[in-house]
């Protein structure tokens, strides 16, 4: 049984948690939950509001929190603040070293290029941060024409939002084989998926 933690914050972006969360719970699902176990975590137990008021209350905190095979990192406003606390910091990039892949959606880049792992890579983020990002990481690679990109052997980074869904299907395929990558975006009727060639 593999284990995926999503990170969710303060002001973090909807879509972008809960797009891989439907993705990665659902492929858990069709699994009959035999290869997947999916979680939420945060700094700590305490509810968060999201972007636009939605409350959530995470699974567990950063400091209970157990090593895990897949991290998802999304974006939101709040990874302003994310990335000026050097205790979180120090945590995620402790459970990313750990982990067999990360993948960040939207401005969740700016974690990733906070801690060092985009440096001199091809970066994935949201229409609006590449400004933001050339400060975090100026030796980083911009990819604007793409909807997610590997950034090194166990880093992705995913384009604005939506794109999350995109990368965490991709992911599925890779980690767990097409036929499931399909049944899920199938369920979910997630055309852009299916209908690739």
């Amino acid at each position: 049984m593999k284990r995926l933690g999503i990170f969710v914050f303060e002001e973090v972006e909807v879509l972008d948690f809960a797009g891989p969360f439907e993705v990665f719970s659902v492929a858990a699902q069709l699994s009959d939950y035999q290869l997947l176990q999916v979680s939420t975590f945060g700094t700590s137990q305490t509810p968060i509001r999201t972007k636009n008021g939605l409350q959530v209350i995470p699974d567990t905190g950063l400091d209970s929190l157990e090593s895990l095979d897949f991290l998802v990192i999304p974006g939101g406003d709040g990874t302003k603040k994310i990335i000026q606390n050097p205790g979180v910091l120090a945590s995620l990039q402790s459970k990313i070293n750990s982990s067999q892949w990360t993948m960040s959606v939207c401005s969740g880049s700016r974690i990733l290029g906070k801690t060092g792992f985009l440096d001199h890579k091809a970066y994935c983020t949201h229409h609006e941060v590449f400004e933001s990002m050339e400060e975090i990481v100026p030796t980083g690679m911009p990819q604007p024409q793409l909807r997610f990109v590997q950034s090194d052997r166990k880093i992705w980074t995913a384009a604005g939002i939506s794109a999350g869904i995109d990368l965490a299907l991709h992911l599925t395929e890779l980690t767990f084989g097409k036929e499931l990558a399909t049944l899920t975006a199938n369920y979910m009727e997630y055309y852009p998926y299916l209908d690739k060639k």
